[in-house]
C-alpha cells in the first residue's frame, strides 16, 4: 500500500475493528499505538500481537479532552511523530423514545462524537506544523438509514459523517486527509449479544433478509483492508469522503 515508515494511533484499537486495524496496517510496516478506553493490558495484549515489535500500548478515556490532550502528546513522543489517526474508539447500544436517561445519552455522545473530536483537535496541530497527516473516523451505515430504537447513535454517527466533511476542506490544505468509513452490520464484540442470543433471532433474520450478498456480517479484516487503501497513495484524491461498506444492505429492498 506504500504505507511503510509511518506511524499510527488507533483509539478503540484493543479490540474489534480497531484491532483489525492495528493487524493490517502493522503488516505494511506501519508502526502502532493501540490505544484501550481504560484497560491498559487490554491494549498491551493487542500491541504485544503485532509484526515488527515496535507497537506501543496506551489508554485514554475518550470522553475527557485533559486525558485526550496528554495521551496525543504521549504517544507523539513515543512513536515519533503521529501520521495516521483512526478514530475507532465508539459504543452502540439502543436508547428507546421515553426510556434512555440523560446519563445513557450523554456517554454515546461523548464517547462517539466528543470524544472523535477531541483527538482531532489535540492532532491537528501537529499533522499541520509537518503538513502531512491522515485522519480515518469511524461513521456508520445507520447515519443515512434510520435504526428504530437507536436514535442518539444514529444522530452521534450522522454527526461524524459531517464533521469529516467540514474537516476536509478545513484541514486539507495544510496537507491532511480526512475521511470517514461507514461500516454496516460488521461481527465484533459490540454486536455479540445480536448475533447470538436467541430472543434477538427476529432481528438478525431480518438483517440477512435484506443483506442481498448474503453475507449478514461483515468481517473486522474487512474493513481494515478498506482503511488500508484509504491511507494509501491510490486514494490520494479521496478527501472529505464517506465510504459506505455495507454489504448492500442500504442499497434498497
Amino acid at each position: 500500500m506504500g504505507i511503510s515508515g509511518r506511524t499510527a494511533l488507533i483509539t478503540g484499537g484493543s479490540q474489534g475493528i480497531g484491532a483489525a486495524i492495528a493487524h493490517r496496517l502493522a503488516t505494511e510496516g506501519v508502526t502502532i499505538g493501540v490505544v484501550a478506553s481504560a484497560d491498559l493490558a487490554k491494549a498491551q495484549t493487542v500491541a504485544a500481537e503485532l509484526p515488527g515489535g515496535a507497537a506501543r500500548a496506551f489508554a485514554a478515556d475518550v470522553r475527557d479532552p485533559t486525558a485526550v490532550a496528554a495521551l496525543i502528546a504521549e504517544a507523539e513522543t513515543v512513536l515519533g511523530g503521529i501520521d495516521i489517526l483512526i478514530n475507532g474508539a465508539g459504543v452502540f447500544y439502543p436508547t428507546p423514545a421515553g426510556a434512555t436517561d440523560e446519563a445513557a445519552y450523554d456517554r454515546m455522545m461523548d464517547i462517539n462524537v466528543k470524544g472523535t473530536w477531541a483527538a482531532i483537535n489535540a492532532v491537528a496541530p501537529l499533522m499541520k506544523a509537518r503538513h502531512r497527516g491522515w485522519i480515518v473516523n469511524f461513521g456508520s451505515v445507520v447515519a443515512s438509514m434510520a435504526f428504530g430504537g437507536y436514535a442518539v447513535y444514529c444522530a452521534s454517527k450522522a454527526a461524524i459523517v459531517m464533521m469529516t466533511r467540514a474537516l476536509a476542506i478545513e484541514l486539507a490544505p495544510h496537507g491532511i486527509q480526512v475521511n470517514c468509513l461507514s461500516p454496516g452490520n460488521t461481527a465484533t464484540p459490540m454486536n455479540l449479544d445480536i448475533r447470538t442470543k436467541p430472543e434477538l433471532k427476529p432481528m438478525l433474520d431480518a438483517m440477512a433478509a435484506r443483506t442481498p450478498t448474503g453475507v449478514t456480517h461483515s468481517s473486522a479484516e474487512d474493513m481494515a483492508n478498506i482503511v488500508a487503501f484509504m491511507l494509501s497513495d491510490g486514494a490520494r484524491a479521496i478527501h472529505g469522503a464517506n465510504i459506505l461498506a455495507d454489504e448492500g444492505f442500504s442499497a434498497g429492498m
